[in-house]
């Protein structure tokens, strides 16, 4: 007797934040994608996080079209994070791949990573291989923070590799039971593990809209990478203070020496002033280190939820 076994199914999880104007072509480009892996079942898990244009109105013509199809809509923007997490929770596939809904990552290098990951790979990452179509000063930036973060923290990100991945479920799982509620998800991703593999893509530009990670967005998601997977930044603090005190030290020992022989000088007014407000500065900066994890305690210990889903449309509960 022949017995139909299941098909195997791929999640695509897509956050979306004011990407209204470009969703049509990107569904378009994803479904002849998918159309291609005769073999498996998908869904693709929308995520919109907080839109403030059509977004979610393109999002739920396109569940009544494609029954494979879910839509997640957050009560508010939560900010990338907290809606890629949102994606991963409610993904329901053996293989789960984020993707950024801008046509940035090629949905085409799907069928590759697939491919991969049946050869026995967990975890499928997708590396850029240029970065010509970023500013400049954002390529140096980045290449530095990857870096300091590498250099300082416990687990390594590969660079030029972003959320565009895929993910084996026991990935994603091992990534449900992570329980800090301010994520960097690069980060969570390096430090689960799993047998990696890498596929190389070129980055095409945004095809409409702007992004939404601004001077000061990117300034805080690296500040919180760096937090959230180092200790360095407090510790540091234990050599500058201790080589501020041997150096004050030996300037003591010169005054005191300088004047058995030659006698005193006046002290100066400038000098003075200069020593205090270089230690001043100096302790304001080890206070603010010292706050910024103070900070994550304070937000960890109030236990909130990452994200909250307003209402769930297609899938298994049709809300349209």
């Amino acid at each position: 007797m022949h017995i139909n076994t299941p098909k195997q199914c791929l999640s695509i999880v897509v956050p979306c934040f004011n990407e209204g104007s470009g969703l049509d072509a990107f569904f378009s480009r994803v479904e002849s994608v998918v159309s291609k892996l005769e073999k498996y079942d998908y869904e693709i898990v929308c995520i919109d996080d907080g839109s403030r244009d059509n977004t979610l109105e393109i999002l739920c013509r396109q569940v009544t079209l494609n029954s494979h199809i879910v839509v997640l809509e957050l009560s508010r923007n939560f900010g990338k994070e907290a809606a890629l997490t949102a994606g991963l929770d409610a993904a329901r596939g053996d293989a789960v791949i984020p993707l950024d809904a801008d046509l940035q990552h090629p949905p085409e290098l799907i069928i590759e990573m697939v491919r991969r990951w049946e050869s026995g790979s967990d975890v499928v990452l997708a590396r850029r291989k240029s970065r010509e179509i970023d500013r400049p000063v954002q390529r140096l930036v980045t290449q530095w923070f990857y870096r300091l973060h590498n250099w300082i923290s416990e687990c390594t990100i590969p660079r030029d590799v972003g959320d565009f991945r895929l993910m084996d479920k026991r990935v994603v799982e091992a990534l449900k039971c992570l329980p800090e509620r301010r994520r960097f998800m690069k980060g969570l991703f390096a430090w689960v593990g799993f047998r990696q593999s890498v596929v190389e893509f070129v980055a095409e530009p945004r095809r409409s809209g702007q992004s939404s990670f601004n001077a000061r967005r990117l300034w805080a998601l690296a500040l919180e990478g760096i937090t959230s997977f180092s200790t360095v930044p407090l510790s540091v603090w234990v050599y500058i203070g201790f080589t501020v005190a041997t150096v004050s030290l030996i300037s003591g020992c010169w005054i005191i020496i300088k004047t058995l022989a030659f006698g005193s000088d006046v002290p100066g007014y400038a000098s003075l002033l200069t020593a205090v407000l270089f230690l001043g500065g100096i302790q304001l900066m080890g206070i603010g280190v010292l706050g910024e994890y103070i900070g994550r305690i304070y937000s960890e210990s109030k236990q909130r939820p990452v994200y909250i889903v307003r209402q769930r449309y297609g899938g298994r509960n049709q809300n349209v």
